[in-house]
Formats: structure tokens, sequence, C-alpha cells
């Protein structure tokens, strides 16, 4: 039975759209629900009523604000299994990937309301003995593009902190995954009592989402943008913002690779490379798409890599929990793995394992054999298909990681923590992390990558840092004297 939503969320109530789109479940294309289609006015609207509630709610002591992120935590807390089954029928999920998102989700929010607590400023040095701040406050309306493969993780960290700083929010969701990225949060808000207008969420389908994409940048209410998505979609937007001179955080696709050095524990590795690559079938911006391997231990290794990915249940997560590898989210994502795969074995690599593509559902595939010139080395896959290089120093390693547009993250595997943080400070990557996958992530901290990869980041302070100005204040104690003819 399809899920029940009553519109889009603006100015705290429930608006009716002229028309509505379907949003289906990718593993068997079965009808989620009938999703409010909003209009270039509705968008309009919904940011009108963001920049109403902002004086309000950005006057608003912090700790209230603090307090309104904590009640968000609770109430979606309470609301995981819910979140968790959606997340599972609009993106394909396998259960273990949908608990960990929907589980991980409070703790956002509560990271957010500590760092209401933070300092927003400095006290500077004055020549003149004025007295010299600077301070940060918020802008004003941000609006928040966020993407469907963890759409409600990566919508939560798109908006938390730039709310609790005292702006106002208009979302605009995936319209894969409208309900798990975005009206299950006016849901929660408007359990928790959020101030009408500091919230907001419309919904559109692929139809008009081009204008609605634009007047979410150029809306000359709107002061910053958040966007977590492809690097094509991320140019665009971030070009666009630039041109209207507003702050614009983008955190886009990557390339990333993992290092396996001849000293790490091959077992672990063996591990984390399967985790890496092959999580919510590849489809995370952080997914290991190249495995590097030593050259002296890649025939003790490889074995153990293709044993653990040929172990990984393909079929519908939302029918069996022990389906780990669910469907791509639609026909052009899978004919874009499809793509790169028959080039990779036409120009003459070999599938270890895998291979098989039937429907929406891709097998866990290992390749060997890849070179530059194919072009799942070169493009971002965001499926489950992933090489395995061998490489013969540290250098080669880092040069072959770094041979890309891409910069987002990596990881290193070594029993030695010196090498591994001096890969580490070569790799071209706004993230690394030293025996353990490039797939990592925290509320609190610096996510972003360099490159292709994205501009600005997300998480914490950072979070902060974006979405506030800083300003410059002083206080005259008559230490700052004027020419005499003035």
């Amino acid at each position: 039975m399809a899920r029940a939503i009553d519109g889009f969320y603006a100015g705290g109530s429930w608006k009716k759209a002229a028309k509505t789109f379907q949003d289906f479940n990718p593993a068997n294309d079965e009808l989620y629900a009938e999703v409010a289609d909003a209009t270039v006015e509705d968008v309009r609207d919904a940011i009108a009523s963001a920049h109403g509630a902002f004086a309000s709610w950005s006057e608003l002591p912090f700790t209230e604000r603090a307090a309104f992120m904590l009640k968000i935590a609770d109430e979606i807390e309470k609301r995981q299994d819910i979140l968790c089954s959606a997340i599972q029928a609009e993106a394909g999920s396998w259960f273990g990937k949908g608990m960990f998102e929907s589980g991980y989700i409070p703790g956002v929010f509560r990271a957010a309301a500590a760092l209401s607590y933070a300092p927003i400023g400095e006290v500077l040095p004055s020549e003149h003995n004025k007295v010299s701040l600077a301070v940060r406050r918020a802008m004003g309306v941000v609006t928040v593009i966020s993407p469907w493969n963890f759409p409600a993780l990566l919508t939560a960290r798109g908006f938390a902190f730039a709310m609790v700083a005292g702006n106002t929010i208009v979302l605009k969701p995936s319209e894969e995954t409208p309900y798990s990225g975005g009206l299950f949060f006016a849901e929660v808000m408007e359990a928790v009592g959020l101030p009408a207008g500091v919230f907001n969420v419309v919904t559109c389908s692929r139809d008009n989402i081009a204008e609605i994409g634009d007047e979410l940048i150029i809306n000359k209410h709107v002061k910053g943008i958040s966007f977590t998505g492809s690097t094509p979609v991320g140019r665009m937007i971030a070009s666009k913002a630039g041109q209207h001179l507003k702050k614009c955080c983008v955190e886009l696709g990557g390339k990333d690779s993992l290092i396996i050095c001849d000293d790490a524990d091959l077992e672990k590795s063996a591990q984390t490379a399967n985790f890496g690559a092959f999580m919510h079938q590849g489809q995370i911006c952080m997914s290991v798409e190249k495995v590097l391997v030593h050259e002296s231990i890649y025939d003790t290794f490889v074995p153990k890599f293709v044993e653990r990915a040929a172990k990984l249940k393909v079929g519908d997560p939302t029918t069996d929990k022990s389906n780990i590898i669910g469907p791509l989210i639609n026909d052009k994502q899978v004919a874009q793995v499809k793509a790169q795969l028959e080039d990779a074995i036409a120009k003459g690599a070999k599938v270890l394992v895998g291979g098989k593509i039937e429907g929406r559902f891709v097998e866990p595939t290992i390749l060997e054999g890849v070179t530059p010139d194919m072009l799942i080395y070169q493009n971002e896959t965001f499926g489950p298909v992933v090489p395995v290089i061998k490489f013969s120093t540290d250098a080669e390693a880092v040069q072959i990681a770094n041979d890309t547009e891409y910069g987002l993250s990596s990881g290193v595997m070594t029993e030695n923590e010196k090498r591994g943080l001096e890969i580490a400070s070569m790799l071209e990557t706004g993230i690394s992390h030293v025996n353990c996958s490039s797939v990592n992530d925290e509320p609190h901290i610096p996510f972003g990558g360099s490159k292709a990869s994205g501009v600005g980041r997300h998480g914490g302070r950072w979070s902060m840092e974006t979405f506030t100005e800083t300003r410059w204040i002083t206080l005259e104690r008559g230490g700052r004297h004027f020419p005499p003819m003035f």
C-alpha cells in the first residue's frame, strides 16, 4: 500500500500541489507514494515563508534553538523504524544500511545542539585601544538540495548546523527519495513544534527540476546553498551561485582509492575493501573505486577479497533482510555501470567475480587488468564494480590514487602508522583514513573534498563557518584620533 503524503511543507503547514508525481521502489517498481510536484511559485512561497521567519528565529536565544535540536533528535529516534523502512523502499538500501543511517541522524542534531554553546567570535588586538570583535551571525535563508543515496543522513547534515546557527531552511530532496530525504523531516519538525517557516520542504519531479533548482539559487532572499550530489550538477550550482555572489557548499563525487601496503593485515584489508567497494551497491561518494595492492601481496590478497565479495547476497532488500546488495537507484545508473564494465572487458580487463546484471541488480564485481584508458579507471562508477591494481612503491600508489580529477576520500592499510600518515599526507583528497575504509563519517568533522569533489566543508563548526557571515564590530573608547583639518 502506497504511503499517504499530504503535499509539500511550507510556512508550518502542508500545501497541496496542482500535480503529483510517482515515487517507486527501485527493487520491484512498486508505488511507494504519490508526491507533490511543486511549481516555481510554490518554491517562491516557501522561500518567502523562510525569509519571514528568519528574524524571530535568528533572534531566539541560542539555548532555545539548541533545545529544538534535542527535541528533533529524540523525535527521530522514536521514528527510526519508519525512517529505516522508507530508506529501504525509496533508496533500495539493505536493512543494515537503513538502520545505520536512521540511527546516525539523531547524533547530527545533538552535535548541532552542542555547537550552539561554542564560541562564535574572537576579540582582536587594536592599536587604537578599541574593543575589536570578529563575530559570526546567521545569513538568512539557506537552501538545501540533497541526494538519494544516503537521503536522510546527507539531508540532516546539510541543514542541521545551518539551522541551529539561526538560518531558516528550504529543502528540496531528490525526486528519487522525496520522503526519506525530505518530507519525513517535515513531519518531525511539525511534531516538535518548530516555529512556522523555519523549515520548509518542496518536492518536485524530474520534469521541472531545472527551473526549481534555479529558483533555489537566484531568489533574492536566498543567502546560501548547500548541495550534495554529482560533480556535473555541482559545477552548475556552484557556477550559478558564484554569478549571484552567494555562499555555496558543494560536496560532490569521488574516485576514491584504498591503498594496501605490503605490511598490511590482509584479512582486515580484504574486509575493508569489501565494505568500502560494495556497501550500498557502491552508491556512496566515498566508495572505494580503486583497490591498489602492493605487488608482493597481490596474489595472496586478491583471493581473500574475491571470496568475501562472492558471499554478498544480491536481491530485493525490502523482502529479505539477508539481501545485502540491493538495486541501483534507476535505469540510468545501471546503464552507466554497464557501459563502464563493458568498456573495461572490451579493452582487456578480466572479471574475477561477479559481472552479472539483471534489471537494476548488479553483482559485486572485481576486475583486474584495468588500465588508464578505460572508463572505469577515469570516471566515477557509483556501482558495485571495482578494479584491483598492482603497485610496486608507495610513490607509485600515490600517483595512481591521485590520477583523477576527483579528490574526496581515501584509505591506507599498513601496520606502520608513520608510513600510513606519510602516504595520507601525499594524497590529494579532503579526507584520508589510515587502516580504515574511505567510507567514514562523523557529525562533527570537516567533511568535503578537493579538486572536482567539491568546495567547502559540511559538519560541525565547519558548517557554521560556511553558513554564517563574519562581521567586524568595534567599540571606540577615545583612542582613535582624526587629522585636525577634519
